[in-house]
């Protein structure tokens, strides 16, 4: 396995030292000037190692945020755009491209901020009727859950915030949560249609979570830890097949996982609300489901939150069957985004390829279809690792 590029919390630590050193230089200058002494003991205190360690968390976590929420949610839904566009002949987005003609002027990549800009101008309007703490308590829930995930979800061995030995529960736990950040949405904007959206949107994510949940048993059981880093470390070994062990092939969970994978992926569309699992938005039959009433900035934060939960998803993907950043030459942070791009890919594909199915066919592909082969998944799971410790394989 290659070595990582960046540790987060020492780089963290350099950043934090840093400020609180430009911080006390000021301090103490002021200190100097009569009856404002007390300034100096303020900068003592900036300087009590827990106090360094409290804002070196506090930077481990913003510089998290920056990477997944600015660099890549840009990225990512600059690709969908262009990919779409592909796929759909939309004539738009396929104008400006990359080493053709003009292309100096541009690819279209700043679209995504020019859109942010224009939700900053627009005004933030709370319905007359609506629960108003409720309304802006429910994007808050959606944003905390996100941020949550990303807190132990790692991109390399260094670039993590918290090595958590159950991450993978975490995660899991922190996904849970949007269902009821989405119901109180629904539920505030006193609107019968978004009320329709939340009541979709929770019963189709409870619906598949419980699928999600049984295909990363599987990879549990063959892992034998909770720990998403050790998870990938389980995933840098040769493979448990004798055949293609011989050939030089790791024992990424997806080989004697497939199935588990498959259903995982189906799982994690549906939970990011992707076509054909939209039927929350619906905005033929809803006029957007549960962000009807929602607009200006607050939409923006909550649509983006959602395309980083489409990140967050694809990640967990590569962490739990991909082998995660395991691969030779290259940084392990190439590694892990190539493979999350990759997995983001497929969901494009599958969006934009597959209409929209009717709500009983969801219910039904959740409940009579991905349960079963989710309980067959742990089962293939249980002989793998019965078969390896036996020496059968």
């Amino acid at each position: 396995m290659s070595g990582h590029l960046v540790n987060l919390f020492e780089v963290s630590e350099v950043i934090a030292v840093f400020l609180i050193g430009v911080v006390n230089f000021i301090l103490y200058a002021i200190a100097r000037i009569p009856l404002l002494g007390f300034f100096g003991a303020i900068a003592d205190f900036l300087a009590w190692r827990p106090v360094v360690t409290l804002i070196t968390w506090v930077m481990a976590v913003t510089l998290m945020i920056l990477w997944a929420a600015v660099l890549h949610l840009l990225t990512m839904i600059w690709l969908e755009r262009k990919i779409v566009a592909r796929l759909q002949d939309r004539r738009g987005p396929m104008l400006p491209q990359p080493l053709k003609r003009n292309w100096y002027k541009g690819t279209g990549y700043f679209q995504q901020i020019a859109d942010g800009l224009k939700l900053l101008q627009k005004e933030n309007i709370t319905p007359a009727d609506a629960d108003k703490r409720m309304f802006h308590v429910a994007p808050a829930l959606l944003i905390a859950s996100t941020v949550l995930v990303l807190a132990a979800l790692p991109f390399s061995e260094g670039f993590v915030v918290a090595d958590v030995p159950a991450g993978i529960l975490l995660i899991i736990a922190a996904f849970s949560l949007t269902p009821m950040a989405i119901l109180l949405a629904s539920w505030a904007q006193n609107n019968k249609y978004a009320l329709l959206g939340g009541m979709r949107a929770a019963a189709m994510m409870m619906s598949y979570e419980i699928p999600m949940i049984l295909a990363t048993i599987g990879v549990i059981i063959l892992a034998g830890t909770l720990n998403p880093i050790e998870i990938v470390r389980a995933q840098s070994q040769a493979s448990v097949l004798g055949p293609l062990a011989a050939i030089g092939i790791r024992n990424w969970f997806i080989i004697p996982q497939f199935l588990g994978f498959f259903i995982f992926l189906l799982a994690m569309i549906a939970e990011t609300e992707r076509i054909p699992f939209d039927l929350p938005e619906a905005e033929e039959e809803l006029v957007h489901g549960w962000l009807v009433e929602y607009g200006g900035m607050r939409y923006g934060l909550v649509f983006g939150f959602k395309w980083l939960r489409t990140l967050v998803g694809a990640a967990l993907a590569v962490l739990l069957f991909l082998g995660g950043w395991d691969g030779p030459i290259l940084p392990q942070e190439i590694w892990f985004i190539l493979k999350v791009y990759f997995i983001f890919f497929i969901f494009i594909w599958i969006s934009w390829s597959v209409p929209r199915i009717r709500i009983d066919q969801m219910m039904s592909l959740g409940w009579r279809k991905l349960i079963p082969l989710g309980l067959l998944n742990i089962l293939i799971a249980v002989l793998v690792v019965l078969a390896t410790s036996q020496g059968w394989i």
